[in-house]
C-alpha cells in the first residue's frame, strides 16, 4: 500500500502555525513511508474564502520547503465530482431532501436548549417522500444505532454512538456542497490513507466514517494532533505573537529553524533538540507524537534561528538576508558581501531581520546616535582619533591584523587603555557602540568608508 497524506487548509486567512505543524507531519510522514504528500485547497465558504488567502498559504508553504507530490486541488473545481456523489447517496437512500424552514429549525433549536437537550436536527423529513417543489437541503441519511469505533494513531480507541450524530447537511438550498461531504469525496477519490489533522476535526471523524462506509469507501487512518498552547496555557493566538508563517518570515526566522522548532512541539526523539530535514524524515514516527497541548516558547524558536543562521549554508542564509534587506531598501551592491556579514553577526543577533536593521552602516551613510556620541567623542577622546586617522590612512594593507596592531600601537602612545579609542572608533565609523568586533568592522567598512566617517567624527 501506497501512503498518501493530504494538507487541507481552507483560505479565509494566513497559513498560521498549527497548521503548519500539521502539514509538516503529513509531509515528513508520506516521505519517511515513501508515499505521496497532496496539498488540497478547501475552498467551498465562497463567502470567505479568497485568492490572497491561497496565495499566502502557496508561498507559506514554497518558503518552508514542503514540497507537494499532487496539487493543489480546489474544492470549488470538483462541484461536479460532489454532485455525482450526492446523487448517488440520494439514489440508494443513504441521504435525503429536508425541505425545513429555518424557522421550524430555529425553534426546534430553542426548544431542545430550553429542554436542556443537544440541539440536533430530529430527523423530520427523513422519511418524507418527494413532494411538492420547495428549497430544500440534502442531509445524509446517518445510522441511527450501533456504534462508529476507530483507532487512532495519537489517541488510541475512540468510540462514538450513532444516536449522537444527527444528520447532517452535506449540500446547501443552493446546492453547494458542505464541508464534511467535500472531504469524505476527496479523500476516497484522491486514495488518502492517512488523515493528520488537529484534534479540532475529532467529532467530524464518526460523521465522515459513516459518509465513507455508505460510499463504499477504505476508510483510513485517522490521527489527531493536539492543539499549540501560549506560555499562558491558553489556546495559540495574536497575543503570543505572530500568528501566520509569513510573519515568522518577516521577523527574521530561517525555514529550517521554524521547522525544526515546530516538529518538537508534540513529537520527540530522545532528547534530540535540533534535526536536519533528512534526519526528520528518517526518525519521524507516529509513535511519539504526544497527546497533550504543546506550550509555545519563543526564546526556544530565537536560540534555533541564531543556530541555524551560524550552522546553515552560507548561500542558504545569505538569500534570506537579502530578502530582509530588500525589505528595508539596503542597496548591498555597494558593501561587504551578505556572507561576509553573516560571519560577523550571526553570533550577536537572533533573527535576520535584527542582522539586517544592524547591518545598515556597511552600506549607507552612518547614521549618529546623539547620546552615543556625546559619551563617546568627547574632547578627551579627539587627539587619539586624530592621530589614529593619519596612523590608517598611512597602512600599506587594509586587514584585521594590521588594523588591530595599528589600534594598540595607538592606544600604548597615548597612555590609554584599548577600549578607550576603540569606542570612540565604533561610534565615529558605526553610528553607535554595537558592532562586531573594531578591526572586523573596520575591514567591512572599507579603508575609504572608515577613513571618510572617521574625518567627519573628528572635525564636524
Amino acid at each position: 500500500m501506497t501512503v498518501v497524506t493530504r494538507f487541507a487548509p481552507s483560505p479565509t486567512g494566513f497559513l498560521h502555525i498549527g497548521g503548519a505543524r500539521t502539514a509538516l507531519f503529513c509531509w515528513l510522514y508520506a516521505k519517511k513511508m515513501k508515499g505521496k504528500f497532496i496539498l488540497r485547497i478547501e475552498d467551498t465558504d465562497i463567502e470567505r474564502s479568497t485568492q490572497v488567502s491561497v496565495d499566502a498559504i502557496l508561498d507559506a508553504m514554497a518558503w518552508l520547503n514542503l514540497d507537494y507530490d499532487e496539487g493543489p486541488y480546489y474544492q470549488t473545481k470538483r462541484f461536479d465530482r460532489y454532485r455525482e456523489a450526492m446523487d448517488q447517496l440520494l439514489e440508494e437512500g443513504k441521504a435525503y431532501r429536508c425541505t425545513c424552514s429555518k424557522e421550524r429549525l430555529e425553534a426546534l433549536r430553542a426548544e431542545q436548549t430550553a429542554n436542556k437537550e443537544k440541539p440536533r436536527y430530529d430527523g423530520h423529513c427523513r422519511d418524507k417522500k418527494k413532494g411538492e417543489a420547495k428549497p430544500f437541503v440534502v442531509r445524509f441519511r446517518n445510522p441511527q444505532e450501533g456504534v462508529v469505533e476507530f483507532n487512532d494513531l495519537i489517541r488510541g480507541k475512540l468510540i462514538f454512538q450513532n444516536s449522537e450524530l444527527d444528520d447532517l447537511i452535506i449540500a446547501r438550498t443552493d446546492s453547494t456542497p458542505t464541508y464534511n461531504f467535500t472531504v469524505v469525496v476527496d479523500d476516497n477519490d484522491m486514495k488518502v490513507t492517512h488523515v493528520i489533522r488537529g484534534d479540532d476535526h475529532i467529532n467530524n471523524t464518526p460523521r465522515q466514517i459513516n459518509m465513507l462506509r455508505a460510499l463504499g469507501a477504505t476508510l483510513p487512518i485517522y490521527s489527531h494532533v493536539s492543539m499549540i498552547l501560549g506560555a499562558d496555557g491558553k489556546r495559540l493566538s495574536k497575543r503570543h505573537g505572530a500568528e501566520g508563517v509569513m510573519e515568522y518570515r518577516e521577523d527574521g526566522f530561517l525555514p529550517d529553524a521554524l521547522l525544526n522548532y515546530l516538529v518538537r512541539l508534540g513529537w520527540s526523539h530522545g532528547d534530540q533538540e535540533i534535526f536536519s530535514r533528512d534526519e526528520l524524515i528518517q526518525l519521524f514516527d507516529m509513535d511519539h507524537i504526544n497527546k497533550s497541548p504543546a506550550a509555545f516558547n519563543l526564546e526556544k524558536l530565537y536560540w534555533l534561528n541564531q543556530h541555524y543562521m551560524k550552522t546553515s549554508p552560507i548561500d542558504v542564509v545569505a538569500k534570506e538576508l537579502a530578502w530582509h534587506m530588500d525589505r528595508l531598501k539596503i542597496d548591498t551592491t555597494c558593501g561587504p558581501s551578505l556572507a561576509e556579514i553573516i560571519s560577523a553577526q550571526a553570533e550577536r543577533v537572533k533573527t535576520l531581520k535584527e542582522m539586517a536593521e544592524r547591518s545598515r552602516y556597511f552600506y549607507e551613510d552612518v547614521s549618529y546616535n546623539d547620546e552615543s556620541v556625546k559619551k563617546n567623542i568627547t574632547p578627551e577622546a579627539l587627539p587619539a582619533l586624530t592621530m589614529l586617522q593619519e596612523a590608517l590612512t598611512n597602512l600599506p594593507e587594509w586587514n584585521k591584523e594590521l588594523l588591530h596592531k595599528t589600534l594598540e600601537d595607538v592606544a600604548e602612545k597615548c597612555a590609554i587603555k584599548l577600549g578607550k579609542i576603540a569606542q570612540p572608533l565604533r561610534v565615529a565609523v558605526t553610528g553607535d557602540t554595537v558592532s562586531p568586533p573594531i578591526d572586523q568592522t573596520l575591514v567591512l567598512l572599507g579603508r575609504e568608508r572608515t577613513l571618510e566617517r572617521l574625518k567627519r567624527a573628528i572635525f564636524d
